[in-house]
């Protein structure tokens, strides 16, 4: 492990990088082939979801989330904290939280479903990911100070519990070091400074591959929480890579980049394809890709002025759909909700995320 890099048993892991949310095992609308053409280097997938479909069984039966998905590259799995945050914390009958762990009933379902860190932890191994995570008890920022004091209390023991269970199954396998996945905990604390800087001292002390920035990283009116962010970033040793988990956003996720973060992922890219929202450098004012945010664009590929146009969404991209169609196509696929947009725009935002990553990497090692 290195500051430009990760060395994962799938291969290096080059650093920025930004990582498509392939959820349930796919990254909506596109296929490997696709990714690889785009430049992804590692996709992220979730445990929460994945366990209850297609289920661990069948994973397990199709060899592995490798070649379920047909990606050779790295895989980091999310332990689930966060989806089972927003299935419990915001409708109680869903489940229940314990010390011992989760405990819920997914929406549609008639079975309750128990995962506790151990669970986790030998799920993700099973799944063959790279990178594990381990369960955390996740708040909002402005949930009130016992409520976030208690969420660090469990997310700490959490992990202490993680980290044992994942050290069993690292000696059960007989994994050398070059074979291990890494291990990443979650630092949690909410809007608090002080509980950030407790989170942050106990999973040090444990002893972790990495970590990530717990909670939802945007206020109420959708601003990166920049100070909590920084403080979080510089309690860590620059050696650890600190994950922002969720942000996408490019100007937050170069907003990130300068505050040391050098691991991303989410769903807004490929979200914003699907709905007609395409990313575009502005190139002549890209050199330093200034604070401002006005290195890039938005394309609406559902806008009437782009019935007729000729050109491809932008003229200084290199992604499938632009090397071959114009906008002007793209805005008729678009209209006809033909499968072949959501495909083609997908592809195209995605090269834009992986091209931010070059010009962010050669710009923090320049």
């Amino acid at each position: 492990m290195s500051a430009d890099r990760l060395s994962l048993p799938h291969g290096d892991l080059p650093l920025p990088a930004f990582l498509p949310d392939a959820t349930r095992g796919v990254v909506r609308a596109v296929d490997s082939a696709d990714l690889e053409g785009a430049g992804v280097t590692a996709l992220v997938m979730n445990t929460y979801h994945l366990m209850q479909r297609p289920g661990s069984s069948t994973i397990k039966a199709l060899g592995g989330l490798h070649r379920l998905a047909g990606w050779p590259r790295p895989i980091m799995t999310d332990s689930g904290g966060f989806q089972i945050y927003s299935l419990i914390r915001q409708n109680p009958r869903y489940g229940r939280l314990s010390d011992r762990g989760a405990v819920f009933t997914p929406d549609g379902s008639g079975r309750k479903i128990n995962l506790t860190p151990e669970k986790s932890i030998q799920l993700q191994m099973s799944y063959g990911a790279d990178i594990l995570v381990c369960l955390d008890d996740c708040t909002h920022a402005g949930d009130p100070l016992d409520e976030q004091r208690r969420s660090v209390r469990r997310t700490v023991a959490w992990a202490r519990r993680a980290k044992a269970e994942y050290l069993r199954l690292v000696e059960q396998k007989g994994l050398a070091e070059a074979e291990r996945p890494l291990l990443f905990a979650v630092i949690q604390g909410g809007g608090s400074a002080e509980l950030r800087r407790e989170c942050a001292d106990e999973m040090l002390g444990i002893g972790f591959d990495g970590y990530g920035y717990g909670g939802w990283p945007l206020d109420a009116d959708g601003n990166l929480l920049t100070d909590m962010l920084a403080l979080t970033r510089e309690l860590v040793p620059p050696q650890f890579p600190v994950h922002a988990l969720g942000v996408g956003h490019p100007a937050n996720v170069a907003a990130c980049v300068r505050l040391g973060y050098p691991l991303f992922d989410s769903a807004m890219p490929t979200r914003d394809a699907r709905n007609g929202r395409l990313y575009v450098f502005s190139e002549e004012r890209l050199g330093a890709l200034a604070e401002d945010g006005r290195w890039f664009s938005y394309v609406y590929a559902g806008d009437d002025r782009h019935i007729k146009a000729a050109e491809p969404v932008s003229a200084h991209c290199d992604c499938a759909a632009c090397r071959r169609y114009a906008l002007g196509y793209l805005h008729h696929l678009y209209k006809l909700n033909d499968a072949l947009y959501p495909r083609l725009a997908t592809i195209h935002n995605l090269r834009f995320m992986t091209r931010l990553m070059h010009l962010l990497g050669a710009a923090d090692h320049g």
